[in-house]
């Protein structure tokens, strides 16, 4: 019942480090380079990312593009999958009591996830690493987004066998903890013990 779990990586550090054939880059909507990881990663990739991406006309928020590493393939990473995730609060009918899947930025920011894994599954990539897409600047709440990313994540490798490993890169231990909350694994075949 829980597969997924034995393709599924949680680590705190540098997405450009990681022993990977794909990373996901958490870019805007020019994917011309900007702070945070985005910035990290055309820093590391090199110029020949930023030449390339101007030739790409941007990406929509919810979607996804694919490019070559550049430099990075000096690291194994043979692809980096641009996404670019909601910015929390442009529901203009949102409240704020909506439950999980129930806002636009849940839908776009599910929809960013979606994208990678399809694309990384058409370019034969083995292994993934995702940071926690539109939880920086753009303001995604870290619990909620994490749900989303995790929730994808099982029901893509369920279907799926590729990629075969797909890695949850956080930028801190606190962040990590969530991930892990959300991926232990769950046991429906032992009794409940209630009481003492």
């Amino acid at each position: 019942m829980n597969e997924w779990l034995a393709r599924v990586e949680i680590v705190v550090g540098d997405i450009t480090q990681l022993d990977v054939d794909a990373i996901v880059n958490a870019a805007n909507e020019s994917l011309l380079g900007g702070g945070g990881v985005d910035g990290a990663i055309h820093r590391a990739a090199g110029p020949g990312l930023l030449d390339h991406n101007r030739t790409l006309g941007g990406c929509p928020t919810g979607q996804a593009k694919i490019t070559p590493s550049f430099d990075l393939a000096e690291r194994g990473i043979r692809y980096i999958v641009h996404t670019v995730g909601p910015v929390w609060g442009t529901d203009p009918r949102a409240d704020g009591t909506e439950p999980l899947g129930y806002r636009l930025e849940d839908n776009q920011l599910s929809r960013c996830y979606q994208g990678c894994l399809e694309l990384a599954r058409d370019h034969g990539v083995t292994s993934i690493a995702f940071p926690a897409i539109s939880t920086g600047v753009y303001g995604f709440p870290k619990e909620r987004a994490a749900q989303i990313a995790v929730g994808h994540v099982r029901a893509f490798l369920a279907r799926e066998s590729t990629p075969e490993r797909v890695i949850f890169c956080c930028f801190s231990e606190a962040d990590a903890k969530v991930y892990r909350a959300l991926v232990s694994p769950v046991d429906y075949e032992s009794p409940i013990q209630i009481g003492e």
